[in-house]
């Protein structure tokens, strides 16, 4: 016998599949993986913010990346790393990390989706993410 409750049909609601997390439509942990490494490559070549990662170990500093980005972008990941703030605080008050590094650094995660041929609502979304970041980083 059947209630009432089992005998209804889905709403629409419940049958919408829901929207692919921006990590998916960027295309999983590869993408990601591979957005960070060109990344980096461009971040290291830029003398506007690459005095930030002399003596870093870039490597580890990839790893972290990904695994926040893949957070971030609603991956299946939980993130393990230090709190934003107080990750960046010594560049704020020993390097002068500004809005004006932030903003290249999200410059340059765009070119890099750019040339990676993300379409540019999805790269408006990765940016839309960082600036989330941006006063905690900023320790604002």
């Amino acid at each position: 016998m059947h209630t009432a409750a089992q005998s209804q049909e889905p709403t629409a609601a419940e049958t919408k599949s829901p929207e692919p997390s921006l990590y998916a439509q960027l295309g999983g942990e590869a993408a990601v993986d591979a957005a960070v490494d060109r990344f980096y490559a461009k971040v290291l070549a830029d003398d506007r913010v690459s005095d930030f990662f002399e003596g870093v170990d870039m490597q580890r500093q990839a790893a972290k990346q990904k695994e926040f980005l893949i957070f971030a972008f609603g991956g299946p990941v939980t993130y393990s790393g230090q709190d934003m703030r107080a990750a960046h605080a010594h560049l704020v008050e020993e390097k002068g990390l500004s809005d004006m590094h932030f903003d290249a650094i999200v410059e340059l995660l765009g070119e890099t989706l750019r040339e990676m041929g993300v379409e540019e609502n999805l790269i408006a979304q990765a940016a839309a993410v960082a600036e989330i970041v941006r006063e905690p980083v900023l320790n604002k």
